[in-house]
């Protein structure tokens, strides 16, 4: 990772090939698992499918503002403060808005047949919505302050307060009495509640996911650096068509902000 060098990848282009391909054998994986070779529930059937993919967005959307905030707070020390660490937490924090809205719609489409309602004001629900909307906000907030460097440490502050949540969505099933069963995998004791192929397949989607976030991490990461380096040429241009211009009319360019004599 070569987040805190301020160059324009967040890997080397074999790695980000690595990965992309290593998704996407993943992904295929559990295609050929979670349909044709784990058996249905025995008591959700088919329905329960829908867990190995509901269970990895879920997984990502905490790594991925797990990263936002590490890199967040990496920005916010002086000693460690670097443009990339401020990219890294925005592209990141893309990508946990996505999964997380996944999980609420492969939540909803998993409660329409067992619950029978497309959503319920639970604890878990709720918590996650909430989770959405923050950093829904957050990446809004990242766009109103743009890119300065006061603007990149109070969205840093945002996203540290915004991560907050997302102890309180994990352990919203052991804390309050809710429709949403308990943890699968991640048990405040750690023994998990699920095996054989039903558990491979679980943690192959797992895989597949984080394979996932890494490529699309990393693909934006670089995308946010394309776009730093065209905003930066614009302005560049702009002041040498300022200069030129008044080159042409014999006078002299003002530095911004300062008035004329």
């Amino acid at each position: 990772m070569t987040a805190t060098t301020g160059t324009g990848r967040l890997f080397s282009v074999r790695v980000e090939a690595a990965l992309g391909a290593a998704a996407a054998a993943a992904f295929g994986a559990l295609a050929v698992l979670g349909l044709a070779v784990a058996p249905p529930d025995a008591v959700q059937g088919d329905a329960q499918r829908i867990m190995y993919l509901h269970v990895p967005t879920a997984w990502v959307a905490y790594l991925a503002f797990g990263v936002t905030a590490l890199a967040s707070g990496l920005y916010l020390w002086p000693r460690t403060r670097a443009v990339a660490w401020d990219r890294l937490a925005g592209a990141s924090a893309e990508i946990g808005v996505l999964c997380t809205g996944l999980t609420l719609a492969l939540g909803s489409l998993w409660g329409r047949p067992i619950w029978g309602v497309w959503w319920a004001w639970d604890a878990r629900l709720i918590t996650t919505a909430v989770l959405f909307f923050l950093y829904l906000g957050y990446l809004a907030l990242r766009r109103v302050l743009g890119p300065t460097e006061a603007g990149a440490r109070r969205a840093a502050v945002a996203a540290l307060v915004a991560f907050v949540d997302v102890p309180i969505v994990h352990f919203s099933v052991e804390w309050w009495r809710t429709l949403h069963q308990r943890a699968t995998v991640f048990t405040p004791d750690l023994s998990p509640s699920i095996e054989g192929v039903m558990a491979l397949t679980l943690w192959v989607g797992v895989l597949a996911f984080t394979l996932g976030y890494l490529a699309l991490v990393a693909l934006r990461y670089r995308i946010a650096g394309l776009e730093a380096a065209r905003d930066a040429a614009a302005l560049e241009r702009a002041i040498a068509a300022r200069v030129a211009a008044a080159a042409a009319a014999g006078g002299t360019v003002e530095p911004a902000g300062v008035p004329a004599p």
